[in-house]
């Protein structure tokens, strides 16, 4: 038997991305900083989700706030490529119907997970790209950004000290290397209707060539949302990412029958170290369970499960509910 809600429960769970963070390299005003925009982030996208909203408005209310911070690789604090250009990624998907919508190598949109929502409900694509990416754009009424909104001089002097390691072939510093790979944000929600969704968001690698597009915007590679299974958002090394299809293959393992702190452990901490791909994941299944596996040192990560409770952490050693900041949230 079915139990009817007079309001169903609602969840959501975010990631700013993952990699080397260590209380060693955080100082502790970048630590507060951090953990309050994650708190922002979380509750800007549960506040959606009580008011009834669709999932996927939930999914940008969250995405938003990170896009718009410059602590994180997306929207405004985007890393710069070889060229010293911003490139960004983004992918949104819904799990009652699977659609699904996403850009790559866009350079002008200060929110490009809300361009990508605009590819799902208002073209007959789910993923455009470059300049093709930002002519939709223009049609569908987008501010085009001029370059100096992206820039921030922490993302500039990270590429200097690449391309100056690069220049004399000297290994570039492990934490250079790691935000190179690993700085994306994302959300997972169970809306009022009992649908899941999935966002991702990344400004790419720093210093990437040609075009380089990594998991983010890829379907089922690093976003990935079905009611029949779970959502996912994943923040790592993309081409690891992509392929061994992560998102995807974690939801598919939850379909067959496997639970998904289980399925979501096994692809991350089993298939992918043993590729040797770094990086982590937020799932949640159509319970509103919720796991945050990661295989690196650390992953940005907030959550306010079916309770109401708010969990925001930041090291390996913070349980998913038992971060510095615990408590639970007004309905």
């Amino acid at each position: 038997m079915s139990i009817a809600y007079a309001n169903p429960p609602v969840a959501i769970v975010i990631h700013g991305g993952a990699g080397t963070i260590t209380r060693a390299s955080m100082t502790a005003a970048k630590e507060a900083a951090i953990r309050a925009t994650l708190k922002a982030s979380v509750q800007a996208g549960y506040q959606a989700l009580l008011k009834g909203s669709p999932g996927t408005e939930a999914v940008t209310a969250a995405i938003n706030v990170m896009e718009d911070s410059p602590l994180f690789n997306a929207g405004k604090g985007a890393v710069f490529n070889a060229a010293g250009k911003n490139e960004m990624d983004a992918a949104i998907m819904e799990g009652a119907g699977l659609n699904a919508g996403a850009v790559a190598s866009v350079s002008h949109i200060r929110n490009p997970i809300n361009l990508a929502l605009k590819v799902m409900t208002n073209s007959e694509h789910v993923l455009l790209m470059g300049k093709g990416a930002e002519e939709f754009a223009r049609q569908q009424g987008f501010e085009m950004m001029d370059p100096s909104y992206f820039y921030t001089d922490f993302r500039w002097q990270q590429l200097q000290r690449i391309k100056a390691k690069e220049a004399t072939h000297k290994k570039t510093a492990q934490q250079d290397q790691q935000d190179r790979w690993f700085s994306t944000v994302g959300a997972v929600v169970l809306d009022r209707q009992g649908n899941l969704a999935a966002g991702t968001s990344t400004g790419g690698t720093a210093n990437k060539r040609w075009g380089r597009v990594g998991d983010s915007p890829i379907i089922g590679a690093g976003t990935y949302a079905n009611n029949k299974s779970c959502a996912i958002s994943a923040t790592g090394h993309g081409e690891f990412f992509i392929r061994y299809v992560v998102a995807y293959n974690i939801c598919n393992r939850v379909e067959l029958g496997t639970p998904l702190a289980e399925a979501a452990d096994t692809v991350i901490n089993d298939v992918l170290v043993k590729a040797g791909g770094e990086g982590g994941v937020i799932a949640m299944d159509h319970d509103g369970n919720i796991t945050t596996p990661f295989n690196s040192a650390g992953m940005y990560r907030a959550s306010i499960d079916i309770d109401g409770k708010l969990s925001i952490s930041i090291y390996r050693d913070e349980g998913e509910a038992e971060g510095a900041l615990t408590g639970n949230v007004e309905h």
